[in-house]
């Protein structure tokens, strides 16, 4: 009993001990929110604080200590979010990862994002790239003299960043706005969806599958699925799946958990690469005319991917000639949305074509070599470019990665498997041309100058400099001006350019080549003076973007098709016109408003829909009820959603085959194709027992799913159990063991086109109808006294997940309520002086 007694001691001294040291690490994990820290790098003292609604406030003598102090805080707050988004940038996950990470990196050094980012810094003008440096020196001071321990991320991977070279540098935020460009301007994903589907569907079928924007003809004429077949573009043989080592024995459980979670992770990336359906926003504009003070109201929610931390950390930079506030990118220098004293600006984005896929035609009898255009009827020959990426994997040989280039850009078949399965790369290969990669991107220059723009004509000679990704910018002032413009590059097509962009084009054509650039002075605007002098344009009662088609009847320059059906942007309309004087709060109505105009479309349809499962009597009944409005707490919108799904997969499974369909279907809805179908009660598409017999069918199998998934009680069911916001950490989201520490979920009502966006991922496995990409952040801006301006995300401000501020704002998200945006806030829990 004596040793028991001993050994018993012993354990609980070891466990006292383990809890000890794991909360004094807790403890210092913690950054510096009080007193004063002594940083090396800064030229004067700075004051920190935070405020009420937890946003920071920078004070600084000078622009260059507020960048700087930014950067340290950033580091503070989001050490490991920017350590993530630094190695995906530059393809060195799998140094830490491993070789599940491998596709990820080829992909990004293909893409060639630090090569573009260095061009373009080194043409960046001096005051831009001061205000880099600065940042990315606040950075490196945190990590030099870190004042706190690393958050439980790195010490799990094994990462001391900073280890083989700097924490971050200039050159970094250039390629972090690189990828914010690749998530917001990537089209070529749906370019080479058309390319997949036209070997199994003809061109009349194929515009059905991916629809013109409504009311208007396909872009191109092409018979785009004969010409693929005549140019033999396919894989006649199926690609041998590249060998990996899979190697299982001896690996520990965790690691083994981790291997898999950041091999779905990149998987996942790599596929929906380049693909920006569904990546929109919404953003309104209200003139004084149409406000209950007399001054402009903007609201604002741009619809990202969510993650845990959230990507915005909202903070204020005051210094002399600049004073701003708003949501800032951890990776960034500036407030990229938000107001001055004086403006306010939101944005959403524009989807222009600013992608193009090329077929690049090999040589026969040298695969050296690509044909490019024709001289005098006979075929001409270009060298691929060629550079060795060396990449370094976890536990394993580093491995060596050929990146070829032509003409246009980069061989992306030689980094996305999913093209090398298709194509016959014996004879093609694809290669991507791409605005954001062009050496005079100057966004950063922009945004330098956005920050100290004081009047709405002030916000839009800033805005000339923006590059990429273009958006749409919602504007206004004080003195009451409002405006719209869509800022940034955009392509310009030759006349006689057939395909016009919509699909891969043969690369050795010169119809296919660009033509320049649209010109600033003509893209889309509206109250901007638009083809007039500064101001003469007459101000609308409102303008407003969902990521609706923004050109004009009659506008001359082709700049896409891909536009946002316009489901959310008629309910915005609708309800802007029905009061007559908006204030904040009508704002916040229709900022959290979860009415489906796609769900009335197709709900007549489902009512009708026959079945003879037990429960369909009484659902159909529910659904009678049903006015489309996507709440969270009822079981319709639930029905409706999964009812949808099997008919989706009812309709195009046999039509694409299952394989195919899987790599288009999820972030793809196709919801426009079912509407085409059951409008037309189309036979084709709903072979072989015709329309309804398939809505019918479809409710039988969402009967049988749901009531084997939560019971035989349809009172019980709640769409936002099943639709909750799901905010993924990466890579630990994909860790089941870590996902409920590090993920922050929250119920959430709506769904792909309602204005309070929840767009889901129906194929994924464990998680179908969870909201993935939703309003990262909401904004009000009241002109009529700025200091009443409001902000909400769904995380918090904090990255550590020990804090509280980790996840605070979550529920006040999910219930769209309100914090304070405040140059002045009326209380300072916390105030940090950083001094030299």
């Amino acid at each position: 009993m004596r040793w028991f007694k001993r050994l018993g001691a012993v354990l609980l001294f070891v466990v006292l001990a383990g809890m000890l040291v794991l909360g004094m690490y807790v403890w210092r994990s913690f950054p510096q929110l009080d007193g004063t820290l002594r940083v090396q790098g800064l030229q004067s003292a700075v004051t920190v604080e935070r405020d009420a609604s937890d946003v920071t406030h920078i004070k600084a003598a000078t622009a260059r200590d507020a960048w700087f102090t930014l950067g340290f805080v950033h580091a503070q707050e989001r050490g490991w979010q920017m350590e993530f988004n630094r190695r995906v940038m530059r393809g060195t996950l799998s140094e830490v990862l491993g070789e599940a990470t491998l596709e990820t990196d080829k992909l990004l050094r293909t893409l060639g994002i630090m090569q573009a980012a260095q061009r373009q810094l080194e043409r960046m003008p001096p005051e831009a790239r001061a205000a880099l440096e600065a940042y990315s020196e606040g950075i490196q001071s945190f990590y030099t003299n870190r004042p706190q321990a690393l958050q439980p991320e790195f010490l799990l991977l094994g990462v001391r960043p900073g280890q083989n070279s700097k924490a971050w540098e200039a050159v970094d935020s250039v390629g972090w706005s690189l990828m914010m460009a690749l998530d917001l301007g990537g089209n070529w994903g749906t370019e080479f969806a058309r390319l997949s589907a036209a070997q199994v569907v003809d061109t009349p079928r194929l515009w059905e599958l991916f629809p013109p924007y409504p009311g208007e003809p396909p872009a191109s004429k092409v018979d785009l699925a004969a010409l693929y077949r005549q140019l033999g573009v396919y894989r006649t043989e199926p690609q041998q799946n590249p060998k990996t080592s899979g190697a299982t024995g001896g690996v520990p459980f965790a690691a083994r958990l981790l291997d898999d979670a950041a091999r779905r992770w990149s998987a996942a990336f790599v596929r929906d690469a380049g693909l920006s359906e569904g990546k929109g926003s919404n953003a309104w504009v209200v003139s004084g005319s149409n406000t209950a003070s007399g001054k402009p109201l903007l609201a604002n929610d741009p619809h990202l991917g969510l993650s845990a931390p959230a990507i915005w950390y909202f903070a204020r930079l005051q210094a002399p000639k600049l004073d701003v506030i708003g949501a800032t990118l951890p990776g960034l220098p500036f407030v990229v949305l938000g107001r001055t004293r004086t403006a306010a600006w939101g944005f959403t984005n524009t989807g222009p074509d600013v992608q193009d896929l090329y077929l690049e035609q090999i040589k026969p009898d040298d695969p050296t070599s690509y044909r490019v255009e024709d001289v005098q009827g006979q075929a001409a020959w270009a060298r691929f470019d060629q550079r060795m990426e060396t990449i370094r994997v976890k536990g394993q040989p580093d491995v060596q990665h050929t990146v070829r280039s032509t003409r246009h850009g980069p061989v992306l078949s030689d980094a996305q498997s999913a093209q090398a399965r298709l194509i016959d790369l014996n004879r093609y290969v694809l290669a991507l041309r791409w605005t954001a990669l062009e050496a005079d991107n100057k966004t950063a220059l922009a945004m330098q100058r956005v920050n100290e723009a004081g009047t709405v004509g002030e916000l839009l000679a800033a805005f000339s400099d923006y590059h990429s990704p273009m958006q749409n910018v919602m504007m206004a002032d004080t003195a009451g001006r409002i405006a719209y413009k869509a800022v940034g590059r955009v392509p310009l097509r030759r006349p006689d350019n057939d395909i016009r962009g919509i699909a891969p084009a043969p690369g050795w054509d010169p119809r296919y080549e660009w033509a320049g650039w649209l010109p600033y002075a003509d893209t889309p605007a509206h109250g901007a003076g638009e083809g007039r002098g500064e101001g003469e344009s007459a101000q609308p009662a409102w303008i407003a973007n969902a990521n609706q088609r923004v050109t004009p009847p009659g506008y001359p320059y082709f700049i896409g098709q891909d536009w946002a059906v316009p489901y959310r942007f008629d309910r915005i309309v609708d309800r802007l016109a029905a009061t007559p004087h908006h204030d904040a709060r009508s704002m916040a109505l229709l900022q959290g408003d979860t009415v489906s105009l796609a769900t009335q479309r197709l709900l007549p349809y489902l009512r009708q829909a026959p079945s003879s499962h037990p429960l369909a009597v009484g659902v159909q009944r529910m659904l009678q009820g049903f006015d489309g409005d996507m709440r969270g707490d009822g079981a319709a919108a639930l029905v409706f959603s999964v009812w949808v799904d099997e008919l989706t997969r009812s309709l195009l499974v046999p039509r694409l085959g299952q394989e195919r369909f899987d790599a288009l279907y999820g972030k793809r809805h196709f919801r426009s194709t079912v509407e085409i179908a059951l409008a037309a009660d189309d036979a084709w598409w709903c072979a072989p027992r015709g329309c309804a017999d398939q809505a019918g069918q479809a409710l039988t199998r969402t009967l049988d799913r749901l009531s084997k998934r939560y019971g035989d009680d349809p009172s019980r069911w709640r769409w936002d159990v099943a639709h909750m916001a799901l905010s993924a950490h990466r890579p630990f989201g994909n860790v089941d063991l870590l996902a409920r520490w590090f993920d922050v979920r929250v119920p959430t009502g709506g769904d792909t086109f309602t204005v309070n966006v929840g767009q889901y991922w129906p194929n994924d496995a464990k998680n179908p109808f969870a909201s993935r990409h939703a309003a990262s952040l909401r904004a009000i801006y009241d002109l009529a006294d700025l200091e009443r301006s409001q902000f909400m995300y769904q995380t918090g401000q904090s990255g550590l997940v020990f804090s509280s501020r980790y996840r605070d704002m979550a529920k006040e998200w999910s219930h769209t309520e309100y914090r304070l945006l405040r140059m002045a806030p009326e209380s300072i829990p916390h105030t940090l002086q950083l001094v030299p």
